[in-house]
């Protein structure tokens, strides 16, 4: 009799005993998994802004599961799964995320608001001093993508859902989570969690890889003097507005993803202050904390403990394993253009997951060299990779819907 109360009084536990096997271990997991992303990132190992937040949620929500009327199982954060507008409204007067979640995640447009802020915090002036350089290395980047793709049909998913997660290959978290509402609504939140999580262990991976293909000797390479000349922001402006008409002409699909970024350089260049702090604080630190928690919450057991997550999971690590590789190769090739005068590690960058990759690339050479900086042709790179990501995505969601 005393279990028996226990269990109805602590309905976490309760809902834990009761469950199948695989989601007893699967909330533990995910449970302790979120209890290494909040410490990894204190310790800066990972991106703290997103792994805080995301390691939190994820541990409370399986935490916090409890038995709902009609017998079934659930927790008062969000439901993914709510269709139809009855149901819809349901829930956003039940569950305390499901606002966030329903009017600005599931329709794409927290990761806009993502895109306008780091919009504001680009410098496409690094792009435009060496325009061919940076574009070259960032399709380079784009290697994950394109091996990805089929490796997820062979692997047995339909080919919106392969080409959906191929897109965590660009590593740009608000374009896989854009491409894959379009492509592959269905599982669109597994593919997005798995996206966000691997680019958050980017930060602590990639340096290891760098170091196992590029010799300390090579590392250590500083680039020439800078003989680029400065870009006005006059310039930037047109350059922002030009590339958001183009992009958009050709790519629609894409377009609210290249309107936001370009505005928000707009607004940069423009020196609206007003409008730029807002946009670089408020906006981009809002959304991205947002982001994090609501990913963090969509990790409950049930919900991710879909079959085709582990072929996500795999399909995830070679898109940005394959990718970084991509970009250091296509430094290599660089570096022996130019007769070993440039550095091959900036080509990580071409990961463009801005500016976090470019970062990488500065602390990797700095530790071989303590006064080489290559982070201005790193940033370079890593905007492009912004660019580049958007393109391939746009192109890989018109085909499928011309073939389809």
């Amino acid at each position: 009799m005393f279990d028996i109360q226990f269990l109805d009084l602590f309905q976490g536990f309760a809902t834990l005993v009761a469950s199948e096997p695989s989601i007893i271990i699967g909330r533990i997991f995910l449970i302790f998994l979120g209890l290494l992303l909040i410490y990894l990132g204190q310790k800066g190992v990972l991106e703290a802004l997103l792994m805080i937040p995301m390691g939190l949620g994820m541990a409370a929500v399986n935490a916090a599961v409890l038995f709902l009327p009609g017998g079934q199982t659930g927790t008062l954060f969000l439901d993914p799964l709510a269709s139809g507008t009855d149901q819809v409204v349901n829930e956003l007067q039940i569950n305390w995320l499901q606002p966030i979640y329903t009017l600005t995640f599931s329709n794409g447009l927290i990761a806009c608001l993502v895109f306008l802020g780091i919009g504001s915090l680009l410098d496409v002036g690094y792009v435009m001093q060496r325009p061919f350089r940076s574009i070259f290395l960032a399709i380079c980047g784009e290697l994950g993508t394109l091996v990805v793709f089929p490796m997820g049909v062979l692997m047995g998913l339909p080919v919106n859902e392969a080409a959906a997660t191929a897109t965590i290959g660009g590593a740009d978290g608000p374009m896989v989570l854009f491409a894959s509402l379009i492509l592959a609504p269905e599982i669109f939140v597994p593919i997005t969690v798995v996206g966000y999580l691997y680019l958050g262990l980017t930060y602590g991976g990639f340096p290891y890889l760098i170091k196992a293909m590029v010799p300390k000797h090579i590392r250590a390479i500083p680039m020439p003097p800078d003989t680029a000349r400065p870009i006005s922001a006059s310039e930037k402006i047109v350059f922002a507005v030009v590339a958001c008409v183009l992009l958009s002409f050709l790519f629609p699909v894409a377009a609210p993803l290249f309107f936001s970024l370009f505005l928000g350089v707009i607004v940069r260049e423009s020196g609206l202050s007003y409008f730029y702090d807002l946009f670089s604080n408020q906006i981009l630190y809002g959304a991205t904390f947002f982001l994090g928690l609501t990913l963090g919450v969509l990790c409950e057991a049930s919900t991710i403990l879909n079959p085709k997550v582990l072929i996500l999971l795999v399909i995830g690590v070679v898109a940005l394993t394959i990718s970084a590789i991509g970009g250091i190769l296509g430094g290599y090739v660089l570096y022996w253009l130019s007769g070993g005068k440039y550095n091959p590690v900036i080509g990580i960058a071409a990961v463009s997951c801005v500016p976090t990759c470019a970062k990488i690339a500065q602390k990797v050479v700095g530790e071989a060299n303590k006064n080489a900086i290559v982070l201005p042709h790193a940033l370079g790179v890593s905007i492009s990779g912004v660019i580049t990501s958007a393109i391939f995505a746009a192109v890989l969601i018109s085909m499928l819907r011309a073939a389809g």
